[in-house]
């Protein structure tokens, strides 16, 4: 292999693909990048075995081939070297780079030992819009659980029904949901949220559509110069829809700045208490109280347009988390009395609804 390529397109892949490698990996080549020429694309891929993202980049290729090197290393070098033109050439399992001044040589392991996700046959081929997704993941893929003794609230639900795509997740104490119109497909997996948060980092702006394939096992995702693919969970996502109350005795709204403000002042008092708060609703605002039987005690309110009253008691934490990721000024929060799920939502987030489970006062 020999080529030349630009400093900054080859620190741009690098950096996209080399955070899926692993160093801590069963396979010591699971922590190698693949370096593979393509007429005159040149092509990066990393993998876990459970995801994997290719990333294509211009190149001047004078000879094909292709070698896997140790990603870490090869990521931090090329991001150290000068804005110019980096010839890489490749001689008995050696990467050689010559970049200004900078001369190098790393050593490599033959790509044909480097493991390659299998490809989606027969597959669902469907398109969304790229800002839209991203924008979605960005508000409930913090809402997974992050405890693999059940692995399917580890995933984010991807759904297709009625024109609109719905991703959603849970860990059991609360939900996130997002929905949007879309094409007609119906569609059902469960992507790991390990590699949702992957799939953020793939998503630029300037791309307009994501192309999505799919099979039981398997997904892709294919953005401009960029690929990801990802095993999927097996197993049924909970029928979350049984959850969300249709009508509520206290509706509550007020400011998401005055809102997300109180409960950080009253969360402080409630480190003791894992986080437990307790939100009233009556007349024009509502309050919140933390008990700190070492520290003391915090009582902190806001106006608010109340209908209906009564108390809540929720992790401040879950609560804080959900309203930094809504959009607008106005917040509304509603609940039915003490035990039953709490709903979070906006005018201004139409697409956006957030459930808080209660905790036992």
């Amino acid at each position: 292999m020999k080529l030349q390529v630009t400093q900054q397109n080859l620190a741009k892949a690098l950096n996209m693909v080399a955070r899926v490698a692993s160093g801590r990996a069963t396979l010591p080549i699971l922590s190698n990048v693949l370096i593979k020429t393509n007429k005159n694309r040149l092509n990066l891929s990393a993998t876990n075995l459970d995801i994997a993202i290719t990333q294509t980049v211009g190149s001047k290729v004078e000879k094909e081939g292709a070698l896997t090197v140790p990603a870490r290393l090869m990521q931090d070098f090329v991001n150290n070297l000068p804005d110019a033109v980096i010839k890489l050439e490749t001689k008995d399992d050696k990467l050689y780079i010559w970049a200004d001044r900078y001369q190098s040589v790393i050593n490599g392991v033959a790509a044909d030992d480097f493991p390659v996700m299998p490809d989606i046959k027969n597959g669902i081929t469907w398109k969304t819009k790229t800002g839209e997704l991203k924008k979605g993941l960005q508000k409930i893929v913090f809402a997974a659980s992050a405890d693999d003794s059940r692995p399917v609230l580890t995933g984010v639900l991807f759904h297709v029904v009625d024109n609109k795509t719905i991703i959603a997740s849970t860990d059991s104490y609360r939900l996130a949901e997002y929905k949007y119109p879309t094409a007609k497909t119906d569609v059902n997996f469960l992507l790991p949220h390990t590699a949702a948060n992957d799939l953020l980092r793939i998503m630029t702006d300037e791309a307009q559509a994501l192309t999505i394939t799919h099979d039981d096992q398997q997904v892709s995702f294919a953005t401009g110069d960029t690929i990801l693919v990802a095993r999927l969970i097996e197993g049924s996502y909970p029928d979350y829809q049984k959850l969300i109350p249709k009508k509520f005795e206290t509706a509550v709204r007020l400011s998401r700045a005055e809102f997300m403000n109180i409960t950080k002042v009253s969360s402080l008092f409630a480190r003791e208490s894992a986080g437990s708060v307790t939100i009233s609703a009556e007349a024009d605002k509502v309050s919140i109280n933390a008990i700190a039987s070492q520290v003391g005690e915090n009582t902190a309110s806001a106006d608010a347009q109340v209908k209906g009253g009564g108390e809540v008691t929720l992790n401040s934490r879950y609560l804080i988390e959900a309203l930094n990721v809504f959009e607008g000024e106005q917040i509304e929060f509603c609940f039915n009395g003490k035990l039953e799920p709490c709903i979070l939502r906006s005018h201004d987030d139409p697409h956006y609804l957030h459930l808080i489970m209660p905790l036992r006062s």
